[in-house]
């Protein structure tokens, strides 16, 4: 083999690693050999073009990876994934997959991350969960690399905030970063976005405009909701991505599209091939490089440090302060926010009206963002504005009721036309009398364990389909000694 440069083997096992220097030796390949914190400070020294063979060492393998991003790794036991400068892991000691793994890292170029530039990634993307630091490492791998970025994740997860990020980190960030929501912008009017036109080339185009294609020359397109572009174009922007050239409307000169794209969509790409809306062969060049953006649901760790953010964005706006209670924090991160950090925004700024330069206590949240622990649940009297909720929530509710005692006092009443399915029926009392109270209870612990059953325990589900608040609900299954199960 032509591998010229030098190889370290950090590794306690001897047998292992008296096998690599043997096998290295026969390659005729300049080696060191060791397994101690000595060689740690002597890597330190080494030229970029040393590869590290990395089996059980006093240093773990994650820390080694961070420490030195300029050396190519390959693992002797368990590769590590999304690592930029780990190539592989050997798993036989045989010669054809050692020296597969070292050509590769003779070729092998580090990702070069500023620190600068990194300290602005953290700024751009808020969030220290595993979810968004697994996002930032697969943003560090492919920003210098010219493949297509394809963004995929719920509406409100920060899909260009991702794809600002790449451009910030990316060969082109000196270049324009131009957005396009293709979900925006009228079929018909589409290609003259992208592309741009001539003059004369339809009614209206009373002069030449360049497109999107042409503005974003030596940067970034991001071409969002790229789910809702029309078929047609879609041909049209595939042409453009296989042959890195594109025509204005009405014109016939070829023009180079020196772009990075980017693509992103909440939808589901796969299904809508499988339903012949989107172009496989489109999909599969915009695919390159997936990245998803988690939903904050997902992350909801990362809630207090967003409202730091959003209410720092806000405040000069309003002119005014804010801060949420330990106890206003803890209830939102119980929250599974449909609308993602779009609806965190909106909550901070909907605050900022309703309490400006004020503390957001738990009781001045709107009410669907109120969710109480047990503890408070224990400590809080019982509302009887919330027990009518619940009568009212039952008497006008929906189901049949199979309590185990009101056939012993009431005779149920039919309906006269009996095409017609009633939504309750109403009891008639009988001579024996009732215990109102004990009736009530039973009908309303019926009705709570049906809605439950039928939601998968899913409270907050289960409280919508009963015509309740959540919190309402809670305070009834505590009283009733309910489970979600």
């Amino acid at each position: 083999m032509s591998f010229n440069g030098c190889v370290l083997i950090m590794d306690h096992n001897q047998e292992r690693r008296l096998r690599l220097e043997a096998i290295l030796s026969f390659m005729q390949v300049e080696w060191r050999s060791g397994s101690r914190a000595e060689d740690h400070a002597w890597l330190q020294d080494q030229p970029q073009n040393l590869t590290v063979l990395v089996g059980d060492t006093d240093v773990p393998l994650s820390a080694l990876l961070d420490t030195f991003p300029h050396q190519a790794f390959i693992s002797l036991t368990t590769a590590h994934s999304h690592q930029p400068n780990l190539l592989g892991a050997l798993t036989s000691l045989t010669y054809d997959e050692l020296t597969s793994l070292l050509l590769q890292a003779q070729n092998w170029q580090p990702v070069l991350v500023s620190r600068d530039q990194d300290c602005k990634l953290h700024e751009l993307l808020i969030g220290d969960s595993g979810a968004m630091l697994e996002v930032k490492s697969l943003i560090r791998q492919v920003a210098s690399k010219p493949a297509n970025v394809l963004l995929l994740g719920e509406s409100g997860t920060g899909k260009e905030v991702i794809a600002r990020a790449i451009h910030l980190l990316s060969l082109q960030c000196d270049g324009p970063f131009v957005p396009i929501n293709c979900g925006a912008i009228p079929a018909e009017l589409l290609e003259s976005e992208l592309f741009g036109h001539e003059k004369g080339a339809f009614t209206g185009a009373v002069s030449a405009r360049k497109g999107r294609f042409e503005l974003a020359e030596g940067g970034t397109l991001f071409l969002d909701e790229i789910g809702d572009m029309p078929l047609p174009m879609q041909v049209k922007l595939l042409r453009v991505l296989q042959e890195r050239t594109f025509e204005r409307v009405g014109g016939t000169r070829s023009i180079p599209a020196k772009v990075r794209v980017i693509a992103a969509t909440h939808r589901d790409l796969e299904q809508m091939i499988v339903e012949q809306r989107f172009r496989e062969d489109l999909y599969y060049r915009l695919n390159v490089f997936p990245i998803e953006a988690p939903a904050l649901s997902a992350r909801q760790e990362d809630i207090p440090l967003l409202l730091n953010e959003l209410i720092g964005r806000h405040r000069l706006t309003h002119n005014a302060e804010l801060s949420f209670s330990g106890e206003a924090i803890e209830s939102l991160q119980q929250w599974h926010w449909p609308g993602n950090v779009r609806e965190l925004s909106n909550l901070v700024e909907r605050m900022f009206i309703l309490c400006p330069n004020q503390v957001v206590q738990l009781g001045d949240l709107p009410i669907k963002y109120r969710v109480l622990s047990n503890a408070q649940l224990v400590a809080r009297p019982f509302d009887e504005l919330d027990e009518r909720d619940a009568l009212s929530a039952i008497f006008h509710g929906n189901g049949e009721f199979e309590g185990e005692n009101e056939a012993d006092f009431f005779d149920f009443q039919t309906l006269a036309d009996e095409e017609e399915e009633p939504d309750f029926l109403a009891p008639t009392l009988s001579a024996e009398g009732v215990n109102l109270k004990d009736m009530l209870a039973n009908i309303e612990m019926d009705m709570i364990a049906q809605s439950l059953e039928v939601n998968d325990g899913v409270v907050a589900r289960a409280a919508e389909h009963l015509g309740m608040r959540r919190t309402t609900l809670v305070e009834k299954m505590k009283k009733y000694g309910i489970s979600r199960e």
